[in-house]
């Protein structure tokens, strides 16, 4: 019997030491998915075809090509953004209902190149809109911890799915938190990458202005490293290049920094923090000064100064997406295409040179710090359907939730969510911590070393 919870690290040892074959992996995920989505919404398609046969291929391998493949045998998804060769990827959208892509995103192609296993798409709010997985095309994605709140968004899907066990790693999209804010409601590790360390080839050039990535979630820090190996790369002709990172991002997990100096940021005026969640964060904090290092609150309100540039930018996103039927778009995700639609050329590029000198002077000010904490979001999971309903509110409702996570999409650093308790209603909340610009390698060590003294891995939703 497989544990569902299984690490991707543990997975590929099994498989490679033939005490699990591939089909027999592929199989008992894909019979977890038929048995939970209906009650998750995790999946918007189960592409159980492609599973298997990933799986009957890889079982004809030769022994010396397994071990060269760090995902050998790994069950995954893609969230149902990311263009995926001759599998349906509806965008969320009424409009794309029926889209079948010619080509792979540049990362999909490298996960299928390192033996993952395609269980299939996961579900997304239309375009990535919202920061809840409702309101499109694609079903709720429901919370594994109680179904009847948010898994969170945009990808939630994808972390509904990691966390119910319906797969160790998923591949997500953060365009302001969305695989953070996910991570945060579903207690898992989400990580966001620096800008220009995943390639956006050949769909998109710079992705919302720079704002939006991709990268993992997981259930582990070592986890995420790993899909982040595999994913992280540029493409000729990308117009942002991360520089190689001195060790693979599993290496780093292994390291245990010593004695760092932490900025701390734990308000902003754009929105109150709960009281759960700053004693959580509260907490957190404690840890990493039990584990040896310096935490110093700082003045500093980045969501604040990068506000105005974050709402049109992100409408300018939206809006490039080409559409047949506007009127068939969620209304909340349709007001952030029309804003979008009315700028200007001179105002978005305006706007991005703005974008870029605030976030040189928020990335001066944190310069002194190995790196920065905060609480990921304001408040604990809230309830399907509760807000981001009304078009007229739904900006405020939108960034009052997530001061802490978009900030770092415009300045480019890497970021991480992590779990770090829970809410008196019994759901995860989640802890950040952005790393230096390009320090990805940093930033996970510093990670797993929080994982280590706070360690989450027993802790499971009430599913099975």
């Amino acid at each position: 019997m497989i544990d569902p919870y299984i690490e991707a690290v543990e997975l590929r040892d099994l498989i490679l030491k033939k005490e699990l074959r591939p089909r027999e992996v592929a199989e008992f995920f894909l019979a977890r998915i038929e048995r939970l989505n209906p009650r998750l919404g995790a999946f918007m398609t189960v592409a159980a075809d492609r599973a298997l046969a990933d799986a009957d291929r890889l079982e004809r391998v030769a022994a010396q090509e397994r071990s060269a493949m760090p995902l050998f045998g790994v069950v995954y998804s893609l969230k149902d953004l990311t263009w995926t060769k001759g599998i349906r990827t509806t965008l969320g959208s009424k409009n794309f209902e029926n889209f079948v892509p010619r080509a792979d995103n540049e990362y999909a192609a490298r996960i299928a190149a390192a033996g993952g296993i395609l269980l299939g798409k996961t579900t997304t709010p239309e375009f990535g809109g919202r920061p809840t997985t409702e309101g499109g095309l694609c079903p709720p994605a429901r919370n594994p911890w109680n179904t009847e709140f948010t898994a969170g968004g945009s990808s939630g899907g994808a972390a509904a799915a990691v966390a119910a066990g319906l797969g160790p790693v998923a591949e997500g999209s953060d365009g302001g938190g969305s695989i953070r804010l996910p991570a945060s409601c579903c207690g898992l590790v989400g990580i966001k990458p620096s800008r220009g360390r995943v390639s956006n080839a050949p769909v998109m050039g710079e992705g919302w202005g720079g704002f939006a990535t991709n990268g993992p979630l997981a259930r582990s820090v070592r986890d995420a490293a790993l899909l982040l190996d595999v994913m992280a790369g540029p493409a000729v002709g990308d117009p942002y290049w991360a520089p190689p990172p001195e060790c693979s991002f599993v290496a780093a997990a292994d390291r245990r920094p010593k004695g760092l100096r932490l900025a701390a940021i734990d308000r902003s005026s754009i929105a109150a923090v709960d009281a759960e969640v700053q004693a959580a964060f509260e907490s957190g904090c404690e840890t990493m000064r039990a584990m040896g290092h310096a935490i110093e609150p700082i003045d500093l309100d980045p969501a604040a100064k990068l506000l105005d540039v974050a709402r049109k930018l992100i409408c300018a996103g939206i809006s490039a997406v080409p559409l047949r039927d506007p009127a068939a778009v969620d209304p909340v995700v349709r007001s952030f295409w029309e804003r979008g639609r009315a700028m200007s050329a001179a105002d978005y590029i305006a706007t991005l040179s703005k974008m870029h000198n605030l976030s040189r002077e928020i990335v001066a000010a944190l310069t002194p710090f190995d790196a920065l904490v905060t609480p990921t979001l304001t408040r604990p999971p809230l309830k399907l359907g509760a807000m981001f309903a009304d078009p007229e509110r739904y900006s405020d409702d939108l960034f009052g939730w997530i001061p802490f996570t978009f900030p770092f999409n415009a300045t480019g650093q890497p970021a991480i969510s992590l779990p770090v308790g829970f809410s008196r209603a019994g759901l995860p909340i989640g802890f950040q911590i952005v790393g230096r610009p390009a320090d990805e390698t940093g930033l996970i060590a510093l990670a797993a070393a929080f994982e280590e003294a706070r360690p989450w891995r027993a802790a499971r939703p009430p599913l099975d």
